[in-house]
């Protein structure tokens, strides 16, 4: 199946032109992300705690060390998984992806109020080794200390990656990476940027928001129009919650096959002095349909 990212226009332009974030687990929107309750017994001596995380392994099956969920202690809280959380924000960064192609509300909250994008991505890229989904519960986990500390092996971060269902929603995978192995290129909220080179021929296709301004849109088909990515536009559909998705472009080189002009695309060609532009220019004059395809709400 294939892997989607909701971008605003800034973000999806900067993975066009070939980096992507990894961000920091204490950098997410979620206040509950990686932290899990442990419990940790009073006679238990902290002094040589040493926990280590591997990036890419899988989930374990069943669980090690979960307890269970009407487990009670006055030593079960969250304070030590807000200090390993802490020294986390200092090593690793995470892709978030979804397998959910058309979601309103990520639309809304990730792809700027409809006025980003959504990069499909090939899930069968070697780029996106170690990818895993989120465990989506009813109630937050509860582990028992000893089972970070006493691993022969270390463990899977994917373990950690346990969230609410109110975000199930989202069908969220993800990637993790170090970010010794990152780029830092500034900061945003408190934390520094790292991004990670992404290959081209990771991305399959970009569908456009249609809340984004033209001059983006032309942009962005100005970035892809050589390559095999395929472009889309997503309309609100005239009936019912749903968009209506405009072709531009198929995965093929704009040399080897023309791209797709309806009332609705238009504007991204008429600026163009070829055969694209003169009929960019007809269809919205001319079309019957262009100024009710083109009135955007």
């Amino acid at each position: 199946m294939p892997l989607y990212k909701y971008l605003t226009t800034e973000n999806a332009l900067r993975v066009l032109d070939g980096t992507v974030r990894f961000t920091q687990p204490g950098a997410f929107n979620d206040p509950f992300e990686m932290v899990p309750e442990l419990h940790v017994p009073e006679d238990f001596e902290p002094k040589d705690i040493f926990i280590s995380f591997d990036i890419l392994a899988p989930r374990r099956q069943p669980s090690v060390g979960e307890l269970a969920v009407d487990f009670e202690s006055e030593h079960c809280n969250d304070i030590n998984s807000r200090n390993i959380l802490r020294s986390l924000n200092q090593s690793i960064g995470i892709l978030c992806l979804s397998k959910n192609e058309s979601s309103l509300l990520m639309w809304s909250h990730y792809a700027g109020e409809y006025s980003g994008a959504v990069i499909e991505f090939d899930e069968e890229h070697e780029f996106f080794k170690g990818l895993f989904d989120i465990d989506y519960r009813e109630h937050r986990p509860k582990k028992d200390i000893s089972s970070y500390v006493s691993c022969e092996s270390p463990i899977p971060i994917a373990e950690l990656c346990v969230k609410p269902k109110d975000w199930e929603y989202e069908k969220e995978f993800r990637i993790v990476r170090n970010l010794s192995d990152c780029k830092k290129v500034g900061e945003y909220n408190g934390f520094p940027v790292y991004v990670m080179d992404v290959p081209l021929d990771a991305i399959k296709s970009i569908t456009l928001g249609e809340r984004m301004p033209v001059e983006a849109q032309r942009e962005i088909w100005h970035k892809i129009k050589n390559t095999n990515i395929s472009l889309n536009l997503a309309a609100i559909a005239n009936w019912g919650y749903e968009f209506r998705k405009e072709p531009i472009k198929y995965n093929q080189p704009v040399s080897e096959m023309n791209p797709l002009i309806s009332p609705r695309t238009a504007h991204i060609f008429t600026e163009l002095q070829n055969q694209f532009g003169e009929m960019a220019r007809w269809m919205i004059k001319e079309h019957k349909l262009s100024d009710i395809a083109n009135h955007t709400l």
